[in-house]
């Protein structure tokens, strides 16, 4: 990766942002103390830093500090405000959920260790995942008598059914390696190339246009989370292609790199 810019995201630096020139930012989850338990200050961070990445970032790494990944939401915390109710609304966690989701970057999940419950999710709602083989996955919450309200249906929507069944119903945890075999994420790779890992993949995805990016984005989760149909999924990807024409010239542009024998970002 090239020169970064790190700013403390106001939050006493529970959450790290590092800017790289090259398109690619990264958000840390910065306390290791508590197995980066989200509590208020944690999910105001990572909106504040969502924000701060906004327009400036094609893709971010999602990571944590220490041992784990994150450990969900802080339960330890009471009930805190922020004393401004349009931050509270944006840091409740269901909301930064969708605030990643609709997100104009590309967001990758490099899971160092534990993501439990909430944690868990957060690998769910990102749109690329690399984890380490030794992170440990899981949902305790029907341990306390629950039913995990994020985690469990952000597993059913992406994970076939036995398997969602499996983390929701036995609170046992999975490893990198059968993560990546369960398809919840892409590719596991040992702790020590985690990093270089991550890096990789977000250094090609960033290669790509700005604004394909993210409405190739919109595609994945609209189709087939909103449109399952077959004539209204190809009607929309239409609209997709003509929203990219009228949006930005790398089409054009790599269609005449194409047509004078010269590769564009992607090709072999």
């Amino acid at each position: 990766m090239s020169a970064t810019t790190t700013s403390p995201a106001e939050t006493d630096q529970v959450v790290l942002v590092e800017h790289v020139d090259n398109g690619i930012s990264r958000i840390t989850f910065n306390r290791p103390h508590k197995r980066n338990a989200m509590n208020r200050a944690a999910r105001v961070g990572v909106v504040r830093a969502l924000d701060e990445c906004r327009g400036r970032s094609k893709v971010i790494i999602l990571t944590g500090n220490g041992p784990a990944f994150c450990a969900g939401v802080d339960l330890k915390e009471g009930d805190v405000s922020t004393g401004d109710a349009e931050l509270d609304r944006r840091s409740e966690w269901a909301a930064v959920q969708e605030e990643i989701r609709n997100h104009p970057a590309i967001v990758i999940a490099a899971v160092n260790g534990a993501a439990l419950g909430g944690g868990s999710t957060l690998i769910n709602v990102a749109d690329l995942a690399v984890a380490a083989d030794e992170a440990q996955i899981g949902m305790p919450e029907i341990g306390f008598g629950l039913y995990p309200t994020l985690a469990g249906p952000a597993a059913q929507l992406r994970l076939k059914p036995k398997h969602a069944a499996w983390l929701v119903l036995t609170a046992e945890r999975i490893d990198g390696t059968t993560a990546a075999e369960w398809g919840l994420v892409n590719r596991a790779v040992p702790l020590e190339n985690l990093d270089a890992a991550a890096t990789a993949l977000a250094e090609r995805v960033a290669s790509f246009d700005a604004t394909a990016l993210e409405w190739s984005k919109k595609a994945l989760w609209k189709i087939p989370g909103e449109i399952s149909e077959w004539t209204e999924a190809i009607a929309y990807g239409h609209e997709i292609a003509d929203e990219l024409r009228g949006r930005s010239t790398a089409l054009a542009e790599g269609l005449d790199r194409f047509r004078s024998g010269e590769r564009n970002p992607g090709q072999g």
